[in-house]
């Protein structure tokens, strides 16, 4: 019956306390910080009303200080602490698919998209050769379609997932135009 984590992923938990205070009688402040930054602390005002609080964009593989402070006009409540460690980041393997191969352009698509991935990063270009076009696209999108590339051309494409905490995993596929209608 004290102040605890459930729900722990590698960004986020959910911190479940006793009801202690009441919409009227005042408001909790909840403070946390990474236990080796505690100057890193964060602070937070919940209404009385609440017993339950998801806090999200921490950092992966990282033991949280964290204090519920009840701020009642009632009665005095002693601070309670509760210390989480949030989970390794599960850097998948990034699985890339062409498909809807065409003249100009063909299709791209990867998997798994994941909470962790701000952005993914496409990088292309033909075979051999060293001309590579960048393209960033957001870390929700599964697919995307490259275009005005050359007919009957082998490209190169390499995707990376960009992970919020910095971290990178890439994959590449090769993909091949089709040949362009006579007269183009």
């Amino acid at each position: 019956n004290r102040l605890h984590a459930t729900d722990v992923t590698s960004s986020s938990f959910r911190l479940e306390w006793p009801k202690l205070l009441s919409q009227d009688t005042g408001y909790y402040s909840l403070e946390y910080a990474p236990r080796a930054e505690a100057a890193r602390k964060r602070t937070l005002q919940v209404s009385g009303a609440h017993t339950s609080l998801v806090l999200r964009e921490l950092a992966p593989e990282t033991t949280y200080e964290v204090a519920l402070i009840p701020e009642s006009n009632v009665h005095y409540f002693p601070p309670q602490t509760t210390r989480v460690t949030t989970l390794a980041e599960k850097i998948s393997p990034v699985q890339v698919l062409i498909s809807e191969s065409g003249p100009h352009s063909f299709h791209v698509s990867w998997a798994p998209v994941l909470d962790s991935v701000a952005t993914y990063q496409l990088l292309y270009g033909p075979l051999p050769g060293n001309s590579v076009k960048v393209l960033e696209v957001d870390g929700r999108q599964n697919s995307t379609v490259l275009e005005h590339l050359a007919p009957n051309t082998t490209y190169l494409v390499t995707v990376t997932a960009i992970y919020r905490s910095g971290k990178e995993k890439s994959l590449s596929a090769k993909a091949c135009t089709q040949e362009g209608e006579r007269g183009e």
